[in-house]
């Protein structure tokens, strides 16, 4: 979690002092592969592992910052955050547990000292950072490229209308 933080706190940072046009222009070259890594996203979103998912563009964003990185990044939190959704309408706390555990458990001694909470605070505690650190990649990857941000977008939103019951277990078919 302490990862997490620091992490976020860097994109933050960038976020700050970032360049220009010609910052944005430079890493917009590099935004039109996919990426292995990125790829990954789909299989994890499918196991509903948000965890890796996250950890997964993060380390993308670590190793080849990206127009397309940050935007998969944004699309991981709003997944989680369409889930919570999907799930607290059905009413299905344990599976809210379950999310909460995957996103707070990493290591062996997590076994040994579990975090605990109850379903509906954890709920309402991812989806408030969820919100807060989407808006934030969302805006990182809108200043590394608008343009490319923009069609990314067109595309998950196209997804969304297609798969609007399940979108959140898998990414679009031109992000593969």
């Amino acid at each position: 979690m302490i990862n997490s933080l620091k992490t976020f706190a860097a994109l933050g940072l960038v976020l700050v002092l970032g360049g220009g046009p010609a910052f944005g222009e430079q890493a917009g070259a590099a935004a039109g592969s996919v990426r292995t890594s990125l790829a990954k996203t789909h299989i994890y979103l499918a196991a509903g592992d948000y965890r890796r998912a996250l950890e997964t563009c993060q380390r993308e964003i670590d190793d080849e910052p990206s127009v397309e990185a940050y935007i998969h990044l944004t699309y991981v939190f709003h997944a989680i955050d369409a889930y919570l959704d999907h799930l607290s309408r059905e009413e299905r706390w344990i599976t809210v547990e379950q999310l909460y555990l995957n996103l707070a458990y990493k290591d062996p001694q997590d076994l040994i000292d579990p975090p605990g909470g109850l379903a509906r605070i954890a709920k309402e505690m991812i989806q408030t950072g969820v919100h807060q650190q989407s808006d934030v990649s969302a805006a990182m990857a809108t200043r590394l490229n608008k343009s490319e941000a923009d069609r990314l977008w067109q595309q998950q939103a196209q997804w969304r209308k297609a798969n609007p019951q399940t979108w959140w277990t898998g990414i679009p078919d031109e992000w593969r």
